[in-house]
């Protein structure tokens, strides 16, 4: 072999390598891409006895901000290895308006920029694609493959979206020859709804009292209806850096017009930790959602909203010492680990919302980082005996929920006790049916 021979044997291994493991950007077939026939070389484009084809769960509808799932499936009776690319552009702007962003569902697809870099993509070239991975060729199988990626669509209404889709079918004998290509693409509109999301009266609360009573940098439960079309938590992922996001599936949520950050959503309830803020007195609520505003309501925001956590309402989440969970016997009916009542003298750990500022600032947004013991001091009562706070604070890695370590006064009786938390001159409320811990001599 010639040394020219040689080098054009290794620039063709490298291009085949490259389509294996993914295309290359922009080869979908939308205005501005090419079709990789020039490098797969058999029938002409569509011209094949094969297909691809575009499938979402809402048909050719979307909801602004939601995300759904691509089904990209790439078919030819005769051939046994598959690639694929995939992208969304705006109608507005059909050669360079990227529409939402893409996700790979699974190892079988990967995204990748303009430049040909992963995802994310810069501003500076912010087309996104949605193409294969060297297990998504899937060597061997016959007859059709699917790929799964997922999408979610500009958080506001942008008009109709044209979803483009290139399919290679090949014959897997790892040369550029007898391979078909196929394109197609699909026009979505945004969905027409009319489930603006609305807040219950009186349903912004303290999220761990449930009482109105909130404050800045808390958490605080929101009630209403149409407030999310999915039902889920923030994700390690999305706490990458340790910031909070302040949007799931295109839910947000403002406080006295500052955004919240978000961490479980639901058709019926949201819960997000509340924005820094100085306010004090009446402030405005409002939450978004399928890319519509529903009306504002009222909450009461204070410097400090001191409350306890609970396992059902009633007794507090509580661990002793050792780490291990507190509470009467049996209080679970299925529990991870069982629950024991504490002990007179013992020091047991509480969790607590709203105790106020800290000697190390947190940042409304961050995870908790350091140790910052509440500024505030911190009282609490144990069947109504002063019970001796040893630490109260925020602690790694937890966002906004505050540790507070107690010693059960020694002469306390067996049974269950009201516990009350006092710091920046408010108190914790007690009812009939909460707060309680359970105490065995």
């Amino acid at each position: 072999m010639t040394v020219l021979a040689f080098i054009a044997a290794l620039l063709l291994s490298q291009v085949l390598r490259a389509d294996v493991n993914g295309a290359d950007p922009r080869l979908t077939g939308a205005p501005g891409d090419q079709v990789c026939t020039q490098c797969h070389l058999g029938a002409a484009v569509n011209a094949g006895a094969g297909s691809v084809k575009i499938s979402l769960p809402g048909g050719a509808t979307y909801v602004p901000g939601v995300k759904q799932r691509i089904t990209v499936t790439v078919a030819d009776p005769a051939q046994r290895r598959w690639g694929f690319e995939l992208t969304a552009r705006l109608n507005s702007n059909l050669s360079g308006g990227q529409a939402g962003s893409f996700a790979a569902a699974d190892s079988n697809a990967q995204i990748i920029c303009a430049t040909g870099r992963a995802a994310p993509c810069s501003s500076a070239a912010v087309l996104q694609f949605a193409t294969h991975t060297l297990s998504g060729t899937r060597a061997g199988t016959t007859g059709s493959v699917d790929f799964l990626i997922d999408w979610t669509p500009p958080a506001t209404d942008a008009g109709k979206i044209t979803l483009y889709a290139a399919g290679n079918a090949a014959n897997g004998n790892n040369a550029n020859s007898g391979d078909n290509i196929y394109t197609t693409n699909l026009e979505v509109t945004p969905a027409v709804t009319t489930n603006t999301p609305a807040i219950s009266s009186g349903g912004v609360v303290n999220a761990a009292s449930y009482q109105p009573a909130i404050s800045a940098s808390s958490w605080v439960t929101i009630a209403g209806t149409n407030l999310s079309a999915s039902t889920r938590s923030w994700t390690a992922e999305e706490l990458a850096g340790g910031t909070l996001p302040t949007s799931l599936d295109g839910v947000s949520v403002t406080i006295n017009n500052k955004p919240a950050y978000v961490q479980y959503i639901s058709p019926t309830q949201i819960n997000v930790v509340a924005p820094a803020d100085d306010s004090i007195g009446p402030v405005e609520v409002r939450v978004t959602s399928n890319g519509q505003t529903g009306a504002a309501a009222t909450a009461t925001i204070g410097k400090v909203a001191p409350s306890f956590f609970t396992f059902d309402g009633k007794y507090l989440a509580a661990t002793h010492a050792d780490n291990t969970w507190l509470g009467r016997t049996g209080l679970f009916a299925s529990a991870p680990s069982s629950t024991t009542p504490a002990k007179p003298g013992e020091t047991i750990v509480l969790y607590a919302n709203g105790l106020g500022a800290t000697d190390t600032t947190v940042a409304a947004n961050k995870l908790t980082d350091a140790i910052a013991r509440v500024v505030d001091n911190v009282t609490v009562t144990i069947g109504g005996q002063p019970a001796t706070v040893a630490f109260a604070g925020l602690v790694p890695p937890f966002a906004r929920t505050y540790q507070v370590n107690v010693q059960v006064p020694a002469s306390l009786a067996g049974g269950d006790h009201a516990v009350v938390i006092q710091t920046g001159g408010a108190s914790s409320p007690v009812t009939a049916s909460c707060c309680y811990i359970t105490v065995q001599q």
